[in-house]
């Protein structure tokens, strides 16, 4: 399992989509099911919707993680051939000087290029610690002029992610590029082979969502669609086991995956996730009884489509199902396979636990 998931999820890492712009991963996640006995439609936002049928009499449940990443657009192509961009999701913008970056014009036309940094030589004392606002950021294609940049295909509005990469660091650890989410995505490509081999299960709904780094909003088109019983969401967690980040929490990477027990996001949007609480008892449950180490996260100041999905109709019990990350929306983000591992084997178990007499009730948890 931790090979499978190491190369489908090298492969997904260097498939470009920026958020609105996620077709050629969706195609590529489709190839991997296709073998399987599910029933798969791609609505008009651009979610794929896989769905596994199972105990009618059991809560129907929706796993899902997001395609997209995020990145830039082009906004201007100035006389002299460079480029400006707008930034497209949580971009820190003091990891981008010096970054090669990828213009999606098209599978096999697609254009590398790279953030400018000014030269060390020629930088003044007072800038050396400057961090440079986006809006002045711009992009050196190799081209002499405007012209020579459209005659490469790229005009306002193309698609800009960093540079596709994987680089893998001992055994067992990978960073590169959008670790966040195609970990998730990978994980439940594994889920699904698993659950469609003989077994118990319910009707299950795998659903690889469009436009969470853009509005975090894609995912809730597809649960008003499906209206699940429970959804399950796949995302990071953030770490606190490097020396800048240990007062986030106790999320440690390799130590296995993390269960969120809560998640808001104060600014401009006032929303999170709190669990139901059947969810937490279905996953430290289930946690303890395959032996699989289940670490805890609670922190605001990110939040996920779940936060979206539980509102969605009469509402969905929801809980955000994580793997430990690090250096989170830079160009080389790192997990670890031994998490992704533990974290697919724990939704095997936990799904295949939710049958008919699984209750949603609340007060059967106080």
């Amino acid at each position: 399992m931790k090979e499978r998931l190491r190369s489908l999820l090298k492969t997904l890492m260097l498939t470009p989509g920026l958020s609105g712009h996620e077709d050629r991963v969706r195609r590529r996640i489709e190839k991997e099911l296709a073998d399987l006995p599910l029933s798969m439609r791609t609505d008009r936002l651009g979610n794929l919707i896989a769905t596994l049928e199972g105990d009618e009499g059991a809560p129907s449940v929706m796993l899902f993680a997001h395609t997209d990443q995020l990145g830039f657009m082009v906004r201007k192509i100035e006389d002299n051939g460079l480029v400006r961009i707008e930034r497209l999701g949580g971009i820190p913008e003091k990891a981008l000087p010096a970054q090669a970056v990828l213009f999606c014009v098209g599978e096999g036309r697609d254009v590398q290029g790279v953030i400018a940094n000014k030269s060390h030589h020629a930088t003044p004392p007072e800038e050396k610690y400057k961090v440079t606002p986006y809006q002045e950021v711009f992009i050196d294609v190799g081209a002499e002029d405007a012209e020579g940049v459209k005659a490469l295909g790229i005009e306002i509005g193309t698609p800009v992610v960093y540079d596709p990469r994987v680089i893998e660091l001992n055994e067992n650890r990978l960073i590169g590029t959008s670790v966040d989410d195609r970990a998730g995505c990978a994980v439940i490509v594994e889920v699904a082979r698993a659950l469609a081999a003989e077994g118990p299960r319910p009707t299950v709904h795998f659903v690889f969502a469009v436009l969470e780094e853009f509005n975090l909003q894609g995912a809730m088109v597809a649960a008003r669609a499906i209206n699940p019983d429970i959804a399950i969401q796949l995302d990071l967690a953030l770490n606190a086991d490097t020396p800048d980040m240990t007062q986030r929490g106790e999320v440690a990477l390799g130590n296995g995956p993390a269960m969120s027990l809560y998640s808001f996001h104060g600014r401009g949007t006032l929303n999170g996730t709190i669990p139901h609480p059947a969810l937490p008892k279905l996953f430290s449950d289930t946690a303890s009884s395959e032996g699989i180490n289940l670490q805890r996260t609670a922190h605001t100041g990110a939040l996920t489509d779940s936060s979206y999905v539980q509102l969605v109709n009469e509402g969905v019990a929801c809980i955000d199902m994580c793997f430990p990350c690090r250096y989170t929306h830079t160009s080389l983000e790192m997990c670890d396979l031994r998490d992704l591992e533990a974290l697919t084997k724990l939704l095997i178990a936990a799904i295949r636990r939710v049958d008919a007499d699984f209750s949603l009730n609340r007060d059967d948890y106080t």
